[in-house]
């Protein structure tokens, strides 16, 4: 009786190990790995939301809801990057390589120059310089326009007049001589969100005093984790989707963008220790310094304040032939306190978005076999 019964648990020891996914999300979420379970476990707390697509097209999905609010933070520079881009195509006096200023700013670039900024260090100003070149009520309005219903991006980031809504006036110049001049505009009023999670927290801090009661982000910008998916899969399945969804940007450009969205800060010229190669990457090597293999190239944009950790990614396996999108999203508040500057970005939530990446790119590999 004992060995019929040793066999039967080896026997089921066995079927465990050898169970079958078709979904790399449960795949990863089920997998023996701390830097999952930590988050597994108080899933409520964490506002977790996955979305993954593989070569194919097929959707998986793990608590995904356009009406529950989370703050985007810098994943929003993602779109803000394309309609920049967009826009210089579409202006005949210009295009992405011109030199522009924005009234009251000393600085002289171009869009292609923020927009790696954007790209390779997250860099703020770089938003906001855009953010006045593209407009509020234009930037959603072509949200909308290509079927974006619920994005809004309403204000600027890490800035004194973040909810400004007069857009600055731009400048467009070639040989020193104005070549387009875009005049100052007022946009409409920061409308209200009606979502759901809208209050955060017990308590906030406003200029270091503490408030005791919930944050309240229904002016704060948003974008659904869907949307950034989209988004993100769109622009690497051109050929594939509706022209009406897409950006309108050159073939140029289209280089460009996916050159710098992949390559490490170091590649691009940023030397600052601070940029290791995993700097604004979470998937995968987001939970190291170690430099990310030749064979692996992620395309992403992320974001992370007020405790939320956002990546939206693209990433291709050239060595196994493995490319799949994925974008989630993670909340590490304990103390349910914001803008105190006391979240788990290091403890929980990088470490999750990097095991997470690992996982579902195990999972594409174990398909392989």
């Amino acid at each position: 009786m004992r060995k019929l019964l040793l066999l039967s648990f080896v026997l089921c020891l066995s079927c465990a190990e050898e169970k079958k996914y078709d979904d790399p999300i449960k795949f990863a979420l089920d997998a023996d790995a701390e830097k999952i379970q930590n988050v597994m476990q108080n899933l409520k707390a964490h506002e977790v939301q996955i979305m993954v697509t593989d070569a194919d097209g097929n959707n998986f999905d793990f608590q995904l809801n356009a009406h529950d609010y989370f703050y985007p933070a810098s994943s929003v520079k993602l779109p803000m990057a394309l309609l920049a881009l967009e826009k210089a195509n579409q202006i005949p006096e210009i295009d992405s390589k011109t030199l522009f200023q924005v009234e009251g700013d000393f600085t002289k670039t171009t869009i292609r120059k923020e927009v790696q900024k954007i790209f390779a260090v997250s860099d703020n100003e770089a938003y906001n310089r855009l953010f006045d070149f593209v407009k509020k009520d234009n930037i959603n309005y072509k949200l909308q326009q290509k079927s974006y219903y619920l994005a809004r991006l309403s204000h600027r980031l890490n800035t004194s007049n973040a909810d400004e809504i007069t857009s600055k006036a731009v400048t467009f110049f070639k040989n020193n001589n104005v070549v387009y001049h875009q005049e100052s505009s007022k946009n409409k009023a920061i409308h209200t969100l009606n979502l759901k999670r809208i209050q955060k927290g017990k308590g906030f801090y406003r200029n270091d005093t503490l408030i005791s009661q919930p944050m309240n982000f229904s002016k704060k910008n948003y974008i659904p984790l869907q949307t950034l998916h989209q988004i993100m899969f769109r622009f690497h399945h051109r050929e594939t989707e509706r022209v009406a969804t897409l950006f309108d940007i050159s073939e140029e450009d289209q280089i460009f963008l996916l050159e710098v969205m992949h390559k490490t800060p170091k590649q691009q010229g940023f030397n600052n220790p601070e940029y290791y190669d995993s700097y604004v990457k979470f998937f995968m090597f987001g939970d190291s310094k170690d430099s990310i293999p030749k064979h692996i190239k992620i395309y992403n944009k992320v974001g992370y304040a007020y405790g939320y950790l956002t990546d939206c990614a693209h990433i291709v396996d050239t060595k196994n032939d493995i490319s799949f999108t994925i974008t989630a999203t993670i909340h590490v508040n304990k103390n349910r306190i914001f803008n105190d500057d006391t979240y788990e970005y290091d403890e929980i939530g990088i470490p999750f978005l990097a095991e997470l990446g690992k996982q579902v790119h195990q999972f594409y590999l174990n398909k392989k076999q």
